[in-house]
């Protein structure tokens, strides 16, 4: 149904003659016949009756104008949700990871307006992007590192947000090798490796440098948190990559990597289809 011509019935259940009609929006009262005529065929079955010399509503176009007051006004709601220019007002759905959501996402929450509200789950990088191409998000926070880079749809589009070094975390009282990360790497080839349980690319990275030491590393471990890898390596279950940046355990020494240096990229990832919508433009703008 032609939303104007459900404007033009509701007008004439409002206004009770064509005349009124036509003056109210400023159209002939052949408009009004002729577009209310065209609405009858739309929906198969008679919206007016003679009335003597004038015209009324019959009983299906008075129910269809009942309807049309919902529909004009989802109309409009839909137009004003999609308008660019728009006020932002809306629920964004977000998956991110947990850093992302702490340093982040959290602290732009008191800045958005009433009308926006986000909805938050905690997801790896591998579920988020795989929920947002789902359409079941619309804002994926994700990490990647520049030895191991995210390969995106073409559906997909990324901002970085944030970049952090990481380095190479091993009991304190193991021996310092200076040099580059590969000759770094190499004096734990005999090691056990710690990599993240939930997403490869930190074991992607292990794997890269250690080729170019030329040993494949034992990985035995697997855990979340940082913290609890953290913890591992104290106990003397192996080595791992941290944060460049993370506050230093009792026992636990960081050995800096370079040439190559591996970095976390942070990253906000939308659908290229979503990412003018004004909730969404707001919130990944505040990120930035």
């Amino acid at each position: 149904m032609d939303v104007r011509r459900l404007e033009l019935l509701l007008a004439l259940s409002r206004l009770g003659s064509m005349h009124a009609v036509s003056e109210v929006l400023g159209v002939t009262t052949s408009t009004v016949s002729q577009q209310i005529a065209a609405l009858a065929k739309d929906v198969g079955t008679p919206l007016l009756e003679p009335d003597g010399r004038r015209v009324r509503l019959t009983p299906a176009g008075r129910r269809l104008a009942g309807h049309a007051v919902d529909i004009l006004a989802a109309h409009e709601a839909a137009r004003a949700d999609l308008d660019p220019s728009a006020e932002p007002s809306g629920t964004v759905r977000i998956a991110a990871f947990h850093t992302a959501i702490r340093d982040t996402l959290l602290p732009v929450v008191p800045r958005l307006p009433p009308a926006v509200r986000l909805e938050i789950q905690e997801q790896e990088p591998p579920d988020a992007l795989s929920m947002l191409e789902r359409d079941q998000v619309d804002l994926a926070l994700t990490y990647d590192y520049n030895l191991a880079p995210a390969r995106l749809g073409p559906a997909l589009e990324a901002t970085v947000l944030w970049e952090s070094a990481w380095s190479l975390a091993v009991p304190s009282r193991s021996r310092r090798t200076p040099g580059t990360a590969a000759e770094v790497l190499a004096a734990f080839a005999d090691s056990d490796w710690i990599v993240n349980s939930r997403h490869t690319a930190d074991e992607q990275v292990v794997r890269t440098i250690a080729a170019l030491a030329g040993f494949e590393p034992r990985i035995t471990q697997r855990a979340d948190s940082l913290q609890l890898v953290q913890e591992m390596i104290g106990a003397g279950l192996g080595v791992a990559l941290l944060p460049a940046s993370y506050p230093k355990a009792t026992g636990i020494s960081l050995r800096r990597l370079r040439n190559p240096q591996p970095r976390l990229r942070a990253q906000a990832v939308t659908r290229r289809d979503r990412v003018t919508w004004p909730p969404l433009s707001l919130v990944a703008g505040l990120l930035d």
